[in-house]
């Protein structure tokens, strides 16, 4: 790996660069992947199989066997609120464990320049909307998740810490309530938008007459079409060497009504939905400040959300019924 330890960015960033992703099967990585293969750089995607990420000298073999010196760090154990609920101490172990193992060896083997996520399930469950990178750790985030949230909060108090005391270029990014293409669609374990494409399109499919939908339709919650926020995650890898970290959404709220009407029409479902009040709604207005994307990274998530959800029910209809999942 090369000597000289001056940070890079922009164009230079790529140019011959070796760059590692993990979890480059995942739903982010997914979409992450093929923008980084336009990108005149030396890209590995190796995968679970190749490498268990949970013991440490695999993580130094991948690192080894590699040798980047750019890392995007998507790989963790991810669920919905039931599987977080029944299994809160693996989702804590192994997102605490991972990210920790791969910021320290990333560090210790000489990286260049490290970015990873977090969720925006990290704030506090009662942080004022629209949520600012400054609520972070003011309070505990949702309690079914929590294990899981803080556990990949560390990464920001981690890498704010190696950079602190090594210099360590490492920048933690948070994406709002991402959807689009490579989602998760199985109804058990799904978010909202790929549970109501699913449910509403099936529902045509079988010509029932109406769709049960949680709640009172009222929250509302800001969504981000995960082709913008990968172009996002690009742009801060060139332009950004803070340590603060980001949000990555679109800063445009809707409310669950409104939401689930619009996949109705464009899955073309003409049937009744039905709010099934005793339901909870949750958190009722939940949003991200983007004022430091545009500012910092000169960004903007632009895809509308019908165009958004016209290109996610597109791509989940063109793949055949079993890896629709």
């Amino acid at each position: 790996m090369a000597d000289d330890k001056t940070q890079i960015q922009g164009r230079n960033l790529w140019a011959a660069r070796k760059v590692l992703v993990t979890g480059a099967s995942g739903f982010v990585g997914s979409n992450l992947v093929p923008l980084l293969r336009e990108k005149p750089c030396q890209l590995a995607t190796p995968s679970h199989r190749d490498y268990n990420l949970l013991e440490q000298t695999q993580v130094r073999r991948l690192l080894q066997d590699h040798q980047p010196e750019i890392v995007f760090h998507l790989a963790g154990l991810i669920g919905g609120i039931g599987a977080n609920k029944s299994r809160p101490a693996e989702f804590c172990y192994e997102n605490l464990l991972m990210g920790t193992l791969m910021l320290h060896e990333c560090w210790r083997a000489g990286v260049r320049k490290y970015i990873t996520l977090m969720g925006g399930c990290s704030y506090p469950a009662h942080a004022p909307s629209p949520i600012k990178e400054t609520e972070l750790f003011n309070g505990m985030p949702q309690a079914e998740s929590a294990p899981y949230s803080l556990a990949k909060a560390m990464s920001a108090v981690q890498a704010e810490a190696y950079r602190r005391q090594h210099a360590f270029n490492a920048i933690v990014l948070v994406p709002g309530n991402l959807y689009g293409p490579f989602d998760n669609f199985d109804l058990n374990n799904s978010h909202v938008i790929p549970a109501l494409i699913r449910k509403f399109l099936e529902a045509k499919a079988a010509n029932n007459p109406e769709v049960t939908a949680w709640g009172s339709g009222r929250p509302t919650r800001d969504f981000v079409f995960v082709k913008d926020a990968c172009e996002v995650i690009v742009a801060a890898a060139e332009k950004y060497e803070g340590s603060d970290i980001i949000n990555i959404s679109s800063g445009r709220a809707v409310t669950i009504k409104e939401l689930t009407e619009r996949v109705a029409e464009l899955a073309g479902y003409q049937g009744k939905v039905v709010w099934d009040t005793s339901k909870p709604d949750g958190q009722l207005y939940k949003g991200f400040d983007v004022t430091r994307m545009k500012e910092r990274l000169g960004c903007e998530c632009r895809t509308t959300l019908r165009e958004g959800l016209r290109q996610t029910i597109e791509w989940f209809l063109s793949k055949p019924p079993g890896l629709r999942l």
